[in-house]
């Protein structure tokens, strides 16, 4: 592409996607749904659009001025610091972890929450299911019930295993830092980072909470952070010791701890293999692509493995149907006097008139969790075959069911509030969901500082939180998604195509969360996680032909 003509492009696409963004945003916030008929929407979109590609034109040639002459590291991409790697590595993770035991301390035994308790209940009854990953299942359910089983205690299982958890993500952050320094970044550069992995709230919450998104995380920062040294210098990056082997185990061990990792990374390979057709990639690509293959081949030996051996049910679909299934209940819900007597007794094979009523539009989980897998599994043309019959008759409703469930992963203004009036263990969700916060049964909160129990409570339930002006932008998914698409797009804008890929694969993985039961925090937390390394990449001396475009 001409390189004027793409710098006209390039600005214009983001305008107007950030201006569809907000103004969609804006109105299922407020309204609840999208009137796609309304032409004052569509002028609002274009007028937006227009004055944010010019705004986004005008930034985006100061900021290459601004970077691409100076930059922080040798065009050759080599090293210009030398940090001793394992010292350096457990200095920084020690500091992480004291900050986080702080947190700890304040909210023992840690959070026990999102499906923990069910978690659990699998490894007590020896009753196994693919609804979650058998791989977090064996390693927090067992942890818990081994601890209890020597203790007593459940809270000492839960604490036991916050702890370890704690542990590895503190030396995952650390290595960061490390690789960090060592490709350039200062001293205050690192401290900023400490204060930031042992600090911010989101990243802290989930550092110390049983569910799978922190390891997940952990192992896509360690992944990205390959990736980076990989296309920085190919060559080189199957010299360094230990870089293959950490690629492949991190990717692996993403994949499971998470299922969509596994869609997310299969999608990545393939674009990868169209990437390395190109003869600059010969060299080195018949490696990389090894081990990319060989982490997939060894997640599904392993994931088969344990529900082979755990004779784990497999039955469930809903998963995968999340947002047919809140496509099918919106329609019954908004518009259920448009569709035939035969529409209806068709649906209601597969989800009962009693769960359609409790149809929430921002999360799926009160209609989906009735599902009929039976019925689907005898006849799924039947069905896939209601489901486009009235995606023909109410596409715009379609539309509103799907947005409803994720706008809130790209509309800076949206509150997190997707479980209002939700009663669970210890209390019932209000005007915030940013977090679960609380311990599940058979845990039990006993908090040894009371104000940082306190602070965590606020940050977590409290709608006020969402609404302070910085602090809510800093917590919100949405204006990571800006952030995040600003930085890959001024990558595209100014020719660094070798920064861009790295980064390919979270967008990936964005994208799969888009198709997820609701909008929630812990599915994106990677966003937060790998921000320093994405600015730093922003400002890292870019490649010699990009600074001379």
């Amino acid at each position: 592409m001409n390189v004027d003509l793409k710098k006209k492009i390039i600005p214009a696409i983001l305008g107007f996607m950030y201006a569809v963004c907000l103004v969609f945003g804006h109105s299922l916030e407020k309204e609840g749904s999208i009137a796609y008929r309304d032409g004052r929407l569509w002028l609002t979109i274009l007028i937006l659009g227009i004055l944010l590609s010019a705004v986004l034109t005008v930034i985006m040639n100061q900021l290459q001025k601004r970077l691409l002459p100076k930059g922080l590291e040798h065009e050759t991409g080599q090293q210009i610091r030398q940090v001793p790697a394992g010292r350096m590595t457990f200095l920084y993770a020690g500091i992480i972890f004291l900050c986080y035991l702080v947190v700890f301390l304040g909210v023992y035994p840690g959070f026990f929450v999102y499906d923990a308790q069910d978690e659990l209940m699998q490894v007590i009854t020896r009753s196994f299911s693919t609804h979650h990953p058998l791989f977090h299942v064996l390693l927090m359910g067992g942890t818990v019930q081994l601890i209890h089983k020597l203790t007593g205690s459940y809270n000492a299982g839960i604490a036991c295993y916050t702890l370890l958890q704690m542990a590895v993500l503190s030396l995952i952050f650390g290595y960061g830092i490390r690789k960090l320094k060592e490709e350039g970044m200062g001293r205050r550069g690192g401290i900023l980072l400490l204060a930031y992995f042992g600090g911010f709230p989101t990243i802290v919450m989930f550092s110390l909470c049983s569910a799978k998104d922190g390891l997940f995380t952990g192992m896509v920062l360690l992944m990205v952070l390959m990736l980076c040294a990989f296309f920085r210098d190919p060559a080189g990056f199957f010299q360094k010791k230990g870089h293959c082997a950490c690629l492949f185990l991190s990717s692996c061990l993403m994949m499971l701890l998470r299922n969509n990792g596994f869609y997310a990374f299969f999608v990545f390979v393939v674009l990868l293999t169209l990437l390395f057709l190109k003869a600059e990639w010969k060299p080195c690509r018949k490696k990389m692509l090894l081990v990319c293959a060989g982490a997939m081949l060894a997640f599904l030996v392993v994931n088969k493995g344990f529900a082979f051996v755990l004779h784990a049910d497999d039955s469930e679909n809903q998963e995968i149907l999340t947002v047919p299934i809140q496509q099918l209940a919106r329609v019954y819900s908004m518009e259920g006097d448009t569709l035939t007597e035969q529409q209806k007794e068709t649906l209601f094979e597969i989800l009962p008139e009693e769960a359609l009523k409790r149809y929430n539009p921002k999360v799926s989980d009160p209609v989906k969790v009735d599902f009929d897998n039976e019925a689907y599994e005898a006849d799924k043309g039947k069905y896939r075959r209601l489901w486009s019959d009235l995606f023909r008759e109410h596409p715009f409703g379609y539309l509103n069911a799907w947005f409803m469930t994720s706008y809130g992963f790209w509309y800076p203004g949206a509150v997190i509030d997707v479980y209002k009036g939700n009663t669970v263990f210890t209390f019932t969700y209000e005007g915030s969901s940013y977090f679960g916060y609380e311990v599940e049964e058979p845990g039990e909160r006993k908090s040894m500082i009371p104000v940082v129990d306190r602070a965590y409570r606020f940050l977590s339930l409290d709608e006020r939180a969402q609404e302070i002006p910085l602090l809510s932008l800093v917590l919100s998914p949405g204006a990571m998604f800006f952030l995040w698409t600003f930085v890959l797009c001024f990558f595209w804008y100014t020719g660094q195509d070798r920064k861009l890929w790295p980064f390919l694969f979270p967008g990936l993985l964005f994208l799969t969360v888009l198709l997820g039961p609701t909008y929630l925090v812990r599915y994106v937390v990677f966003l937060w996680v790998l921000l320093p390394v994405l600015l730093w990449e922003l400002c890292r001396k870019s490649e010699r032909k990009a600074a001379e475009k």
